[in-house]
């Protein structure tokens, strides 16, 4: 999960990344790695997806390991406008603890990436295998930890939680719930588990409507 891409890695993008077809090709290969995995497809399926030939240069100059670097790091910006940008936006502390749950939900519900969360499942298909690909995945879902426990910190000196709230604690039960959420929710495509999650994160926040 979340998700601009450290500096070292941004440097490390392959030249083909510039070129006018980038977009297309690395949306494409994102909505095919959360349903087939990192390690797929391969150059052909994504080339039969984006209805160019095989031997097209975007794709034909790419190394495997570049192509999934890319794919990560194209995530990682839907990831930022979709969820982490609205949250940013929302009114400080509590307002942005809740935001960023509901920003969560919500790119789910708009299957803009089919198979649900990018960065969940490339964590567990990446988990065990180090290199340049596991990092640059750890790092996304790190930054999601700090971004969400940024904003339980606000929110405890804004008053606007318990005392003695602990804003690690928190940040990990939020991202829990999202990801219970983004694995029931790609496994039944039912509604009614987001809008269950959307209950729990209410009730454990002490907040109305999520917005």
């Amino acid at each position: 999960m979340s998700e601009a891409a450290p500096r070292d890695q941004r440097r490390s993008r392959p030249r083909w990344a510039g070129d006018r077809s980038r977009d297309a090709i690395l949306h494409a290969a994102t909505s095919l790695a959360t349903e087939d995995g990192l390690d797929g497809p391969p150059a052909g399926t994504l080339a039969a997806a984006l209805g160019m030939s095989q031997g097209g240069p975007p794709v034909r100059s790419a190394s495997k390991q570049d192509l999934q670097l890319a794919t990560v790091a194209a995530a990682a910006r839907i990831f930022d406008e979709e969820v982490v940008q609205p949250a940013l936006a929302a009114p400080p502390g509590l307002g942005q603890l809740a935001a960023v749950c509901e920003a969560f939900f919500a790119h789910l519900e708009r299957h803009l990436v089919p198979g649900g969360c990018f960065m969940a499942s490339a964590a567990l298909e990446m988990g065990t295998r180090p290199g340049p690909v596991k990092d640059m995945i750890a790092a996304c879902q790190a930054q999601f930890g700090e971004l969400i426990r940024g904003f339980a910190v606000t929110a405890m000196t804004r008053n606007e939680l318990p005392q003695g709230e602990d804003p690690d604690r928190l940040a990990f039960e939020l991202n829990g719930i999202m990801l219970a959420a983004d694995t029931n929710f790609a496994e039944h495509d039912d509604p009614a588990v987001l809008d269950l999650a959307r209950q729990i994160v209410r009730r454990r926040l002490g907040v109305g409507e999520l917005s």
